[in-house]
């Protein structure tokens, strides 16, 4: 057993020293047990459905969009691919050096279901690289459009599951800030926006609300929730969606409607496809 109570037996130690959870010298400071305590609750979601997917089907596969160092894709092999035969987890990074990094670790712990591939989420659809089919994808603050363009990602290869915690989105923020003026003479609605503050606060609200109704047009199922307490990050919403296969009915609908309501028109093939 572990001297350490939080580290889990048979986690490995080099990958927590390489992830920073761990000191060179293998001791926990208190930044770090907050940090293994957020990967704990985010494995504490994924899990779940990574052994659903398992029980229909033996061979397992997830992306990880906007990978970065891979941090998500590494912990995710280490407490729950590593201990099955089976399973592979693609990591998608646009920066080569990353993904170079990741590959180097990965082939260092013997994590041989891994491979990391260096791409824009966007280019990734089309991409030999990756499979026809993809089970379950995850991207976890993938700034600005990464996040939807791993959606789209995502409805391409029908995933089963998708994992998301958005970050950055600016896009909206920025068209709403773009047609302020505009929008005053057309909807008392731009008093929403009004304040600079509240310009990014509500563009950001409306950009993961707008991702929702995208999702569930397409036949997925979600579930909205916290994934740490608000003290320890403000890019905090967790969307999982489930493949459900039957579409909320009024779903594309009201995502024209909002886009048409809050002057967001040139918005319309992002999220409506």
């Amino acid at each position: 057993m572990s001297a350490i109570p939080e580290i889990r037996p048979g986690q490995s130690i080099e990958l927590l020293k390489e992830l920073h959870i761990l000191t060179r010298d293998g001791k926990l400071n208190q930044d770090s047990r907050r940090k293994l305590k957020q990967v704990y609750h985010l494995f504490h979601f994924i899990a779940p459905l990574l052994e659903e997917v398992l029980a229909k089907d033996r061979h397992l596969t997830l992306a990880d969009h906007g990978a970065g160092k891979s941090y998500l894709g590494f912990i995710l092999y280490d407490l729950f691919f590593r201990t099955r035969d089976t399973g592979h987890i693609y990591g998608v990074e646009a920066r080569a050096e990353l993904v170079e990094r990741s590959r180097e670790l990965a082939a260092r712990l013997g994590f041989a279901r891994m491979s990391f591939h260096d791409l824009r989420v966007a280019n990734a659809i089309d991409s030999p690289a990756l499979p026809a089919r993809v089970d379950i994808v995850t991207a976890l603050h993938a700034c600005d459009t990464a996040t939807d363009d791993a959606i789209r990602f995502a409805l391409h290869k029908r995933a089963q599951f998708i994992v998301l915690v958005p970050c950055c989105q600016a896009e909206v923020a920025a068209l709403l800030r773009r047609k302020k003026n505009e929008s005053f003479a057309t909807t008392p609605l731009s008093e929403l926006w009004r304040h600079p503050l509240h310009t990014r606060e509500f563009g950001s609200q409306v950009t993961n609300a707008l991702r929702c109704l995208q999702l569930e047009a397409h036949g997925y199922q979600l579930t909205v929730t916290e994934l740490v307490g608000w003290e320890h990050s403000l890019k905090n919403e967790l969307i999982i969606a489930r493949r459900r296969g039957e579409e909320r009915g009024n779903a594309a609908a009201r995502l024209e409607q909002i886009l048409l309501a809050l002057n967001l028109g040139e918005l319309h093939d992002r999220f409506i496809y």
